[in-house]
C-alpha cells in the first residue's frame, strides 16, 4: 500500500483511477469502431459517458453517506462506494442516451436508430466499465481501502500489512485478505467473457454483467472488513443488498430481452 501524496495533492490511487477511466474510453472507441457503430451514436455515447463519469463520483459519495447515516444517524458527506457511482452514473447515462438520441435522430430517416443499437452499445459500454473497475481496484489496493479481513498470522491467501510509525519504526505486521487484488483478477476474467459476447454479436453482455458481478460481489463481501455503513435489511451489507438487486435486475433483463425484444421469429 502507498496511500501517500506523490505531488500536487495527487496520490497513486488518483493516478490509477485516471488510468482506469482512460482505459474505459479507449476500449469503447476500439470496440465501437470494430463493430461499426454509427459515428453519431458514438458521439452520443461519449457525451453520455462524460456526464456519467462526472456525476458518478458525487453519486458514489452520496450513496456512501446515506449508508453511514442509516448506521449512525448522522449525515456526513464522506467516503465513496463503487455501486453508488455505477448506479448514479448509469442513471444519468441512460437518461441522456435516450433523450439525446430522440432529439438527435427524430428528424432523420432513422428516428429510432439509437434504440435499435441500444443493447449492442450497452454491451460495449459495460465492457468499458468492467476494465475501468479492474484497473481501479488496483488503486484501492495501493490506498488500503476496500480491504479484507486481517489475521495475526500468515495464510496462503493473505498479504502482509506493515504498520510503521512516523519515524519509520515497524510497529507490527498483520496479514490481510487482498480483496481488491482478487476482484481485479475476477473483473479481468469477466471483461474477457463480456468482450467475447460482444464480438460474437450477442447483445446480452449487460445482463450477463449484472448477474455475474452481482453474485461475485455478494460472495466476496464475506471476506471484506472495511465498514461501509448499514442498510434497512440488517443482515445484508450495503454492497450485498445492491448485489441482490443487481442479480434480480439482470435476470429480468435477460427474460425481457430474449422473450420480448428478441422474440424468436417462429413464435
Amino acid at each position: 500500500m502507498y496511500p501517500y501524496e506523490l505531488f500536487w495533492g495527487i496520490t497513486l490511487y488518483d493516478l490509477i483511477v485516471a488510468v482506469g477511466v482512460a482505459s474505459a474510453f479507449a476500449v469503447f472507441l476500439l470496440y465501437a469502431r470494430k463493430l461499426q457503430i454509427p459515428e453519431r451514436i458514438m458521439i452520443l455515447v461519449m457525451i453520455c459517458a462524460a456526464v456519467g463519469v462526472a456525476l458518478g463520483f458525487p453519486a458514489a459519495t452520496l450513496v456512501q453517506s446515506v449508508y453511514f447515516y442509516i448506521e449512525k444517524g448522522v449525515f456526513e458527506w464522506r467516503g465513496m462506494t463503487f455501486y453508488g457511482g455505477l448506479l448514479g452514473g448509469a442513471a444519468f447515462f441512460l437518461g441522456i442516451y435516450f433523450l439525446g438520441g430522440y432529439l438527435m435522430f427524430r428528424k432523420s430517416e432513422t428516428p429510432k436508430l439509437h434504440s435499435e443499437y441500444a443493447m449492442r452499445v450497452f454491451g460495449i459500454v459495460i465492457c468499458a466499465v468492467t476494465i475501468a473497475h479492474a484497473v481501479g481496484r488496483i488503486g484501492c489496493l495501493t490506498a488500503g481501502c476496500c480491504h479484507g479481513k486481517t489475521y495475526p498470522d500468515r495464510r496462503w491467501y493473505t498479504l502482509p500489512v506493515h504498520h510503521i510509525s512516523t519515524n519509520g519504526t515497524l510497529l507490527r505486521t498483520e496479514y490481510a485478505v487482498p480483496v481488491p487484488l482478487f476482484e481485479t483478477l475476477f473483473l479481468l476474467g469477466l471483461f474477457a467473457l463480456l468482450s467475447w459476447r460482444v464480438f460474437a454479436r450477442k447483445e446480452d453482455a449487460l445482463p450477463f454483467y449484472m448477474v455475474l458481478y452481482g453474485v461475485w460481489r455478494f460472495c466476496i463481501e464475506y471476506a471484506r472488513a472495511d465498514d461501509r455503513g448499514a442498510t434497512l435489511v440488517g443482515f445484508l451489507s450495503p454492497s450485498q443488498l445492491t448485489a441482490v438487486l443487481l442479480v434480480i435486475g439482470g435476470t429480468v433483463l435477460f427474460v425481457v430481452y430474449y422473450k420480448v425484444i428478441k422474440k424468436p421469429k417462429n413464435e
